[in-house]
């Protein structure tokens, strides 16, 4: 593994964790009233977006907390759309 691809990996594992806590929240309170639902969809199609740009390139650091992330962030709309 490259330093490039490590430093990649890293900064994905920090950014996709500090995500956590808020699909925490949403899991246990059963609710994202708190979310805006534009700034939710533009998340979502902007990691969507990302996965398939990692993918493209072949590049591990970017394909995997964007996976991660994108069903984390696609639970909490999901959350949104159906309770508020």
């Amino acid at each position: 593994m490259e330093g490039s691809e490590a430093v990649g990996l890293v900064a994905g594992a920090l950014t996709t964790t500090a995500f956590v806590p808020q699909v925490i929240r949403t899991w246990r309170t059963r609710r994202a009233a708190d979310f805006s639902l534009p700034m939710l969809v533009l998340f979502v199609a902007g990691v969507a977006l990302w996965l398939a740009y990692g993918v493209m390139i072949a590049s591990r650091p970017v394909v995997v907390p964007n996976a991660i992330t994108l069903v984390l962030s696609t639970y909490i709309l999901w959350v949104k759309l159906r309770r508020g």
